[in-house]
């Protein structure tokens, strides 16, 4: 079983989500789609404009497999 992790937000979820999720299936050969996605703020710190739970809905009802959020992410870039 091949399967294929997207890092992600869907702040929101649109269709382009959907095209991206539908190509891995359908033209690459994968039997499997999953979402790492961020949790209540986005990869840049901003609050998402809906609830995770919201988005990780709207990504599993669009054809992604299982969606699993990040606990924490927070880095420091030094140099």
């Amino acid at each position: 079983m091949k399967v294929c992790g997207i890092v992600c937000e869907y702040n929101p979820f649109h269709n382009g989500h959907k095209y991206q999720i539908d190509y891995i299936k359908q033209n690459l050969g994968f039997d499997a789609v999953v979402g790492i996605m961020s949790g209540n703020y986005t990869q840049r710190g901003d609050v998402a404009v809906y609830d995770k739970s919201v988005r990780a809905l709207a990504a599993v009802q669009s054809g992604m497999d299982i969606s699993v959020r990040t606990a924490c992410c927070s880095f420091n870039a030094v140099g």
